[in-house]
């Protein structure tokens, strides 16, 4: 098994445990740092939408920094085993919900729903078409503010109607914070 630490919030320092599956890849300490001090330390009040949640980084991480909800979707079910085993271990079964799907179905059923999160997290197994498929459906899936944070193989100016205003590198893995229609003055 390997882990992660979850480094903000009430859950600071605590260890989860991750099984081996082609393509993950945890997002680093260091970006996840970057990432939740571009969106603020404190998420209450937030939903998210962890999209591909491998690991479970990023959700849990917005989970511990107090985002009042928390969807994990995963379509690997030893993945989502281990998710599952990681939310009944922190207690945050309340605030998590964990789903076994493909990405694009689910994305798909939310319209119907209508309900919207406020932050996306979208961090799809690199040079398969992911972003290309979903960049339709992220209108469905974002309040008309909503945050969307993007990893890929490569940067990105865009993703459908949101606009890459902050960025970074940390050696193969590009990641963006993007808005919905602002241009691209990242820093």
């Amino acid at each position: 098994m390997n882990t992660v630490r979850i480094i903000g919030g009430k859950w600071r320092r605590r260890l989860l445990h991750f099984s081996d599956s082609e393509g993950l890849r945890p997002t680093p300490d260091r970006v996840r740092e970057t990432l939740f001090n571009w969106l603020g330390q404190d998420l209450g009040g937030l939903s998210c939408l962890d999209l591909f949640a491998g690991s479970g980084a990023l959700g849990f991480e917005a989970a511990s920094r107090g985002a009042v909800k928390v969807v994990m979707v995963e379509n690997s079910p030893r993945v989502v085993t281990a998710l599952a085993a990681n939310a009944r271990l922190l207690d945050a079964d309340s605030q998590l919900e964990i789903v076994r799907a493909d990405a694009v179905k689910f994305a798909s059923s939310l319209r119907a729903s209508g309900f919207r999160f406020d932050v996306l997290f979208l961090d799809p197994p690199y040079k398969q078409g992911w972003l290309d498929r979903l960049s339709p459906l992220l209108a469905d899936l974002l309040v008309d503010e909503g945050i969307l944070y993007v990893e890929a193989e490569r940067e990105l100016e865009a993703c459908g109607e949101w606009r890459t205003v902050r960025k970074g590198r940390a050696g193969q893995v590009f990641y963006h914070l993007m808005r919905r229609g602002e241009s691209n003055d990242a820093e």
